[in-house]
């Protein structure tokens, strides 16, 4: 039964998570000192990060200053986003052992700070000029290293904008764990990784992460849910990292994004649905480009398509366009259900506002993956809150975080006990449905993507492309076979053999449709 009052504005939650961008980056310039609001932005602000004295070009420039970026591709190649990467961007810790290396090449101590360090946030530059050394085999110009300190406009990506200006945003929204996608998609379902801090090896997250999630404690109250999927992948990224808990509905909750639209003009929306961009093949997720290399110099085109920021604009549209259109008298309907929007964490794109302590999972478990003891939190990622019960223009300047929407769960729909001790501390989302009376849909912006290109709308439609994650994708699926004795025509049977793209993306496809059948398309 539907009713149109407040206390409703929670009886359907779909929530959307982006990849890789910081506040700053994609949301910065939204509100300046001259538009009334408290806005932690970057207009009006001297923004800069020192250039490492070792620096073979712009040295003698001393810093490079916080700009507009100039292109939608901007960072391109993707900067760093792993733990050890991460710390050098917040504290500017970068001995000359792990200088020029990447990922899983970095040493312990992994550049980490000691303990109670607050973080500069003055190593955006630094770690980005050795990334891309590391990437490319030779020391990047100014131009190419100084794109790492640079945001968008509103103009640049309308639709995040207008919705951002049109209801709520949060401008201190953090990730929960200063590293990479995985850990931190967890911690939005399970308030927790299981000790895990970076993707890598991939057979970690199928094999170890079995906390629970926010899906077996939805299912066990008797309500429902759903995973749904932007086409063309044909694979959940939350099935996999949450492996021994979901494998068994892998053939009955996770269902293409087409369903959601349909779902949703039917009034027909489970309790909580949860989507995911395309993130494996193609890019619909504002995720910078993987990269034109592949490391150390070698160089390569078409592995990873640019312009995710205009491809993640316009999913995000089709998504607030499905959202905005559910009229339906009973069911779910844009009076009980509210979206929001967010990050898993900012891939080293460049933010200014320090994260602070944090409570971790489990004070008794001993320190995670690389030594990190889950005691401080990834920095700001973009949020934003749409609902008729929102009111127009709001910012919302508390501290939240991703298990904000565990514990906003738990308190409105009697889900029981805290997760972990982070969600236990999280602020939830109550507060922000303050409208008495709710806006009416005809009256909300219609916000208008900017053209996606054609080689990039391929991709998505196609899957012509293996993006990073789906390169972490398929060895999860090489660990899965080999862990369970499973033969995969095509596969070499050493592990060290170098698998071209295009025969990774037909095993892929051939594996998947086997676990994710209601993901695969139809004739295929």
């Amino acid at each position: 039964m539907t009713s149109r009052s407040k206390e409703h504005a929670l009886d359907h939650v779909v929530v959307v998570v982006f990849e890789n961008r910081s506040l700053d980056n994609l949301l910065g310039r939204l509100y300046g000192p001259r538009d009334g609001k408290t806005f932690e932005g970057v207009i009006g602000k001297e923004l800069s990060n020192p250039i490492p004295a070792w620096a073979e070009h712009g040295a003698d420039r001393a810093v490079v200053p916080y700009a507009v970026a100039t292109d939608m591709d901007s960072p391109n190649p993707d900067t760093g986003e792993e733990y050890p990467h991460t710390n050098t961007q917040l504290f500017d810790i970068l001995g000359e052992e792990n200088r020029f290396k990447l990922g899983e090449e970095i040493s312990d101590p992994y550049n980490a700070p000691e303990p109670g360090r607050a973080p500069t946030m003055d190593g955006f530059v630094t770690d980005y000029i050795s990334t891309l050394t590391g990437e490319l085999g030779r020391q990047p110009t100014y131009d190419e290293y100084a794109q790492v300190m640079t945001g968008f406009t509103p103009e640049q990506v309308p639709v995040l904008s207008g919705l951002a200006r049109a209801f709520g945003v949060f401008d201190h929204w953090f990730s929960e764990v200063p590293s990479q996608t995985f850990t931190n998609r967890s911690f939005w379902t399970a308030a927790t990784a299981s000790g895990l801090v970076v993707n890598s090896p991939v057979r970690n997250w199928i094999l170890k992460n079995d906390a629970e999630t926010v899906f077996d404690r939805i299912e066990r109250q008797g309500r429902t849910w759903k995973v749904y999927v932007a086409e063309p992948d044909r694979f959940s990224i939350t099935g996999l990292i949450h492996y021994p808990r979901l494998k068994d509905r892998f053939d009955t909750h996770f269902v293409p994004f087409s369903q959601f639209e349909t779902d949703a003009a039917g009034g027909d929306l489970p309790d909580l649905s949860f989507i995911e961009p395309s993130l494996v093949l193609g890019h619909g997720d504002y995720h910078p480009a993987f990269s034109r290399v592949l490391g150390h110099g070698v160089v390569i085109r078409g592995a990873d398509p640019p312009s995710s920021v205009l491809g993640g604009e316009a999913f995000l549209a089709r998504i607030y366009d499905a959202y905005r259109g559910m009229q339906s008298a009973g069911g779910s309907n844009v009076w009980n259900t509210a979206l929001l929007i967010g990050w898993d964490e900012p891939g080293g794109t460049f933010d200014h506002v320090p994260p602070g302590p944090v409570p971790p999972p489990d004070p008794s478990a001993p320190a995670g993956q690389l030594g990190f003891g889950f005691d401080r939190s990834g920095y700001r990622v973009p949020a934003v809150l749409v609902s008729p019960w929102v009111e127009e223009g709001r910012v919302f300047n508390e501290e939240h975080r991703h298990t904000s929407l565990i514990a906003t769960l738990r308190e409105r729909w009697d889900l029981g006990a805290p997760f972990t001790g982070r969600d236990a501390a999280a602020r939830t989302l109550s507060h922000a449905f303050t409208l008495d009376s709710p806006r009416d849909p005809a009256t909300w912006p219609a916000p208008v993507p900017h053209p996606v290109p054609r080689y990039v709308e391929d991709a998505l439609l196609v899957g012509r492309t293996l993006s990073a994650l789906g390169r972490a994708a398929f060895e999860g699926i090489r660990a899965f076979a080999d862990h369970h004795g499973i033969r995969i025509e095509g596969l070499p049977d050493d592990p060290a053999t170098e698998v071209p793209p295009e025969q990774a993306l037909r095993i892929m496809r051939d594996f998947l449709a086997l676990h994710f059948p209601r993901l695969a398309p139809p004739g295929g």
